[in-house]
């Protein structure tokens, strides 16, 4: 593993749509984080239970699982940013519906379910355009650096929202946290609409959004890597998804003290992948899947530390640790991405990239409740950190995940390439 030359750390100077870009991710994240918080917490608040907060969250992904892939072939045959704009528009206004719910009194399990629904179809279209729209606003040779500090603000939003939304749920009611996130998408969607995309090719006529979709098929299972840590990503985010999204809540209500120490420990993990994307700016490992996935393994210590349950000191610094790490992953991950797949099929690549890493969510989050009442809820705790941990652990037995390596900055990139070869020195990929 090696650290980049002298001339990688030259100041970054991003371009206009990257500056745009940041700041809208920044914005939205300081709303999305205190606003999941405050949708499992207003679950609880309207009487709900743990099965009833996962059916929520499991409202959120179901849609996200079904369009991505739609979303995703949408966005490379479209202009980037008029996709993420009216995915923006579906956002506002369905957190807007679910906040006057909330503040207006007694919502339904029912039309909390819906509204979060919407706001996952929403995500399932703004996600591979955000992800291709990113990718496409830098050059190879700074990619790296860039992916890293657009990751450091958007966490350093999280750092914000999260504790913010603790905070303001602690004093006030959780309708309020969800209208901010409303009109944080407002703002954010209008900032999104002044993207140019004019230096973006105009799309060669294609055979349809079906042949774009099995296109997109064809690159993602071409690539061992790629489709082997997509594989993983299902079980890990699954389980991340059910322990944080589920079970933390009630360990925060129940173990301590509420919402506040929660959104806490939320913070802290937002501020721990501030810290790996200060490493990633330096850093530059030369087998990114290698150094990428064994950072996989510390997201297995939240759970295990649910499960105790750690004070709220000790959950903060192994909410930290794993936070650091996995941004490792990440900015690893989109580099290669950035470095492997053709600009005009970014959206899709990522869309089945999303697609694969979500798949399971909505099946863990609704499952999260039953299961803590047939085993407890520290058992099932324990058994999400198994799995990650089993999991990370046989994605390494893929030679390409162990060997695939950084190309140099000099190297140009194919546009026409096809599917890495199998050789584990040729090629490298990105976080969902």
């Amino acid at each position: 593993m090696t650290v980049a030359s002298a001339p990688e750390y030259r100041p970054l100077r991003p371009g206009r749509n990257y500056r745009l870009l940041t700041a809208a991710a920044i914005i939205t994240g300081l709303g999305t984080h205190g606003a999941l918080i405050a949708a499992a917490f207003a679950v609880l608040e309207a009487g709900g239970d743990g099965g009833d907060v996962g059916l929520v969250a499991a409202a959120r992904t179901a849609p996200l699982v079904l369009f991505l892939l739609i979303g995703g072939a949408i966005a490379d045959r479209l202009p980037r940013h008029r996709v993420m704009v009216a995915a923006n528009a579906l956002n506002c206004l369905s957190q807007a519906a679910f906040a006057w719910l909330v503040l207006a009194g007694d919502p339904k399990l029912w039309q909390m379910m819906l509204l979060t629904a919407l706001c996952g179809t929403g995500q399932a279209f703004f996600n591979p355009a955000a992800e291709g729209m990113l990718m496409s606003s830098v050059g190879r040779e700074q990619a790296s650096r860039a992916f890293a500090l657009f990751r450091m603000a958007m966490q350093g939003a999280t750092i914000g929202g999260a504790a913010l939304g603790g905070a303001m749920i602690a004093a006030m009611d959780p309708g309020w946290v969800l209208a901010v996130d409303a009109a944080a998408f407002a703002v954010a969607g209008a900032l999104r609409a002044f993207l140019d995309v004019s230096h973006i090719p105009p799309r060669a006529p294609g055979g349809g959004l079906l042949a774009d979709m099995r296109d997109g098929w064809q690159e993602f299972v071409g690539r061992p890597w790629l489709w082997s840590i997509v594989a993983q990503f299902s079980v890990v985010v699954a389980a991340v998804g059910a322990a944080e999204s589920v079970y933390g809540p009630l360990v925060a209500r129940d173990e301590l003290g509420g919402a506040r120490p929660w959104g806490f420990a939320l913070a802290a993990f937002g501020a721990g992948t501030l810290g790996g994307a200060l490493l990633m700016l330096r850093w530059k490992p030369q087998r990114l899947l290698l150094a990428g996935t064994l950072c996989v393994f510390p997201l297995a210590l939240p759970a295990a530390g649910l499960a105790v349950p750690l004070p709220v000191g000790a959950l903060c610094v192994v909410m930290f640790v794993s936070g650091a790490a996995i941004e490792v992953f990440g900015v690893s991950w989109m580099t290669a991405m950035h470095q492997e797949i053709p600009e005009e099929k970014l959206s899709r690549v990522s869309a089945y990239d999303w697609f694969g890493s979500v798949a399971m969510m909505p099946v863990a989050t609704a499952l999260a409740g039953p299961v803590e009442s047939l085993v407890g809820r520290s058992e099932a705790l324990w058994g999400c950190a198994a799995l990650i941990v089993l999991v990370t652990g046989a994605v390494l037995f893929v030679p390409e995940v162990r060997g695939l390596t950084r190309a140099p900055a000099t190297t140009a990139v194919a546009k026409d390439r096809g599917p890495a070869s199998a050789d584990p020195e040729g090629s490298v990929g990105r976080l969902g």
